[in-house]
């Protein structure tokens, strides 16, 4: 029986043993979960083949990465209204200003509506509740502050852009500003401490612990001061924002969406993304262990963060590689939102399990080098990502997630779905009354200036300026006093007798004294002759 030569029959693109059935496969989730889009394979859409993530697994942490323009922002918003809906608070930073309209509903057109269609998406357009914050009041939002203790020395040298030997030496400012009670609440506390310490009065201070060279505190001071010009002192101060405040729900059970806007200090990328990093650290250090949940508390969206890795030190480094790691058992999901993964230090992007990563582009030698370097950071997988990254569209990425029982996924390019809400700002005047309407407004818009180290140092300078002063008054007189003296001892000594009288100068001359001796010779003698009986002799 001869072999038959008749063409094999096409695969069939549905077949569930086929490669796009056996990628579909590892998503099919028995729980809750969100749902991204629809796979795509061999150039097509398979609205039939869902691409989801399990809500549990957001706690794991995520890349969502692109090139610009490819719809990272509206990747985080359909997330972000996923876990809006399933209770989940969600925390984004709007650094273009453009993630406003989450909280109004969105609206249809012929894109969205052949966008849905291709996803099998029933599309609704759906406003979320949100709260709108700024840093410091610059900008519309509910201000967020910090103190600077709070803030810490290792994410003060990483905004104030010292050395690793100036970086201890501040490290030992706060030490000492802590150990004598002197309160780092704004930046002219610091600026105090700083002055103090390398001042005749308090160089003694650090003696003890190690001392601070004039030269380092040069820097550092004129480092606040280059901070303080771009409007940083508004960043630091009281009430300090407590950040349990993004762990709440609204009234209808749907998580709140705080929204940091941060569009009017996007010309200072190393503060807001060092400031996003001191809020994440001062959740994992209030909020308590709780271990895997079924769904995270928060999920933390952090925009431009390659701006938080430029230029950081070895100790800031390790911080959000530690804080990254362990905050997951606190129930805290952080997502980073770059262009490429190699934007994110390899120890970081260990810690990120689930994967979005749109296009990319390949024009010059550096993107080249870029798009091998992210294609290395997937698993294997059916689809030369190579070619694909650098043909993906608008809203299509490349995806792979943890599934529920913590292992990654297959790769798969997904159509993904469209947001619900406006994709797009709300108008000015529709954000200023969120904000204003917001129970927050009241307790965190007026700063507090209460008394803290620039106020005790000045007035411990002040007493001490004011007791030198009374012992240099003190010091005066006396010498003064003492010169009073030894005038009036000189002036008695040169002040000429009066003149004698005219029976003084009798008595004063040397011929009355020489005739009161003849006198008083001639008397004695005749004295002893009248005593002794001796008589005159007569001739």
């Amino acid at each position: 029986m001869s072999e038959s030569t008749d063409p094999a029959p096409p695969a069939d693109r549905t077949d569930p043993a086929g490669p796009a059935g056996e990628i579909a496969a590892g998503y099919a989730f028995t729980g809750p979960a969100l749902d991204l889009g629809a796979l795509l394979w061999d150039g097509d859409c398979l609205p039939d083949r869902q691409i989801r993530i399990p809500l549990a697994m957001l706690g794991r942490h995520g890349l969502v990465a692109g090139a610009t323009g490819t719809g990272k922002t509206k990747t985080l918003q359909l997330i972000t209204e996923q876990l809006s809906a399933d209770g989940v608070p969600v925390f984004l930073a709007d650094v273009k200003g453009d993630l406003s309209g989450i909280s109004a509903p969105g609206t249809a057109g012929d894109r969205v509506g052949e966008r849905a269609r291709d996803v099998a998406q029933s599309w609704e357009p759906t406003g979320y509740p949100c709260a709108f914050y700024s840093l410091g009041g610059i900008g519309p939002g509910i201000p967020l502050r910090s103190t600077v203790t709070s803030f810490g020395p290792v994410l003060m040298s990483k905004v104030l852009q010292l050395n690793q030997t100036q970086e201890q030496s501040l490290g030992l400012i706060f030490h000492y500003a802590d150990t004598k009670g002197l309160e780092l609440i704004d930046l002219k506390d610091l600026r105090a401490v700083v002055a103090f310490l390398v001042s005749d009065q308090g160089r003694p201070e650090l003696k003890g612990i190690g001392g601070l060279s004039t030269v380092t505190a040069g820097v550092i001071l004129r480092a606040l001061t280059a901070f303080e010009q771009q409007g940083a002192s508004e960043f630091f101060g009281e009430p300090e924002f407590d950040t349990g405040e993004f762990l709440r729900t609204a009234a209808d059970g749907r998580g709140l969406v705080s929204v940091l806007e941060l569009p009017a200090v996007q010309d200072k990328p190393q503060l807001f993304s060092t400031f996003l990093m001191w809020l994440l650290a001062d959740l994992y250090n209030d909020l308590p262990e709780v271990g895997d949940l079924e769904k995270p508390k928060l999920v933390f969206f952090f925009d431009e963060a390659h701006l938080l890795f430029d230029g950081a030190s070895k100790a800031f480094l390790a911080a959000i590689t530690r804080t990254v790691r362990l905050i997951r058992s606190k129930g805290v999901g952080v997502f980073f939102v770059t262009q490429t993964p190699k934007d994110v230090p390899s120890d970081v992007l260990a810690q990120l399990g689930n994967r979005v990563q749109h296009a990319l582009r390949a024009f010059t030698p550096d993107d080249a080098k870029a798009l091998k370097a992210a294609v290395k950071t997937f698993p294997r997988s059916a689809y030369d990502l190579e070619e694909l990254l650098t043909q993906l569209g608008t809203g299509e990425a490349v995806v792979t997630v943890l599934s529920e029982n913590g292992a990654p996924t297959p790769v798969a390019a997904t159509r993904l779905r469209a947001p619900q809400s406006l994709m797009g700002p709300i108008a000015a005047a529709d954000l200023e009354q969120a904000v204003k309407s917001s129970p927050l407004w009241s307790r965190y818009a007026a700063p507090v200036d209460r008394e803290s180290a620039y106020e005790k140092i000045s007035a411990e300078q002040a007493a001490a300026e004011a007791r030198a002063e009374a012992a240099a008054a003190a010091a005066e007189a006396e010498k003064q006093a003492e010169e009073a003296q030894k005038q009036a001892a000189r002036a008695a000594r040169s002040t000429p007798k009066p003149d004698p009288s005219l029976a003084e100068q009798v008595v004063g001359s040397g011929l009355f004294r020489s005739l009161a001796r003849s006198i008083g010779t001639q008397v004695g003698r005749e004295i002893s002759r009248s005593i002794f009986g001796t008589a005159r002799r007569r001739r």
